[in-house]
């Protein structure tokens, strides 16, 4: 089982807010406010200062960006060990649980996928069609468009018209799997798992050994389809917010 110590500062680096500071082994992340993942401190290490110290620090620097201080908690690398009681006693709570699920990359690539090294139009154009919000898919697509070379973005169109999406980003020898999105009228027709084995396909040709995704806890559908398609729970992380 990978070590989230690991993959974790990977995930980070993957999709990357569009501010970013550390205080010593805290990452801290803003954008706009939607995404909780960009839009949170990652305590993945020890603070530069006395952990009450690098609490105020981190609470102050959400708030002067107009955020709501937000920190985002992962099974074996919560630095210090004792942080959710402390949080806790400032008023936080855990929300919003997540699974990190491990894979195996490789396969054979599909004929009908269009794959590009960059979003193109259309594919921005299905991401914010699926969005239920728009300024969180507007953020989002922000994001996508920040993920370092080398990525890899799929699209699956049905009769001449786009039907599905999907991403990736490769770095230190693992694939990350993002924004996956089939538009309302092509839904359960096995499209998400077409564009799935081509990421993978396309990251195992880019050198990626193992891939992962991260999926809500309550989201069944998706981890089923993933479990069909070799991947585990590895572990999991929560946000606590006031």
């Amino acid at each position: 089982m990978t070590d989230p110590a690991i993959l974790e500062p990977l995930a980070d680096d993957a999709w990357p807010a569009r501010e970013r500071q550390r205080l010593g082994g805290w990452r801290l992340n803003a954008s706009s406010g939607r995404s909780m993942r960009i839009n949170a401190c990652w305590p993945l290490g020890a603070p530069d200062r006395d952990p009450e110290a690098a609490l105020d620090a981190a609470e102050a620097w959400f708030v002067a960006r107009g955020l709501p201080p937000r920190f985002k908690l992962t099974d074996g690398v919560v630095a210090p060990t004792d942080l959710p009681e402390r949080l806790a006693a400032r008023g936080y709570g855990a929300c919003k649980e997540t699974v990190v699920m491990l894979g195996p990359t490789g396969g054979k690539g599909d004929p009908d996928l269009r794959v590009s090294a960059a979003p193109d139009a259309t594919f921005e154009a299905v991401f914010t069609a699926t969005a239920g919000d728009p300024e969180d898919g507007r953020e989002r697509l922000e994001a996508l468009g920040r993920i370092p070379a080398p990525a890899r973005f799929v699209r699956l169109d049905i009769d001449g018209a786009p039907a599905a999406i999907g991403a990736t980003a490769i770095g230190g020898g693992f694939a990350g799997v993002f924004g996956m999105r089939t538009t309302p009228g092509h839904r359960r027709k096995g499209l998400a798992r077409r564009v799935l084995r081509g990421l993978l396909a396309e990251a195992g040709a880019l050198g990626a050994e193992r891939a992962w995704l991260q999926v809500e806890a309550d989201n069944a559908p998706a981890i089923g389809l993933y479990a069909d398609e070799g991947f585990a729970p590895a572990y999991r992380y929560r946000y606590w917010t006031r």
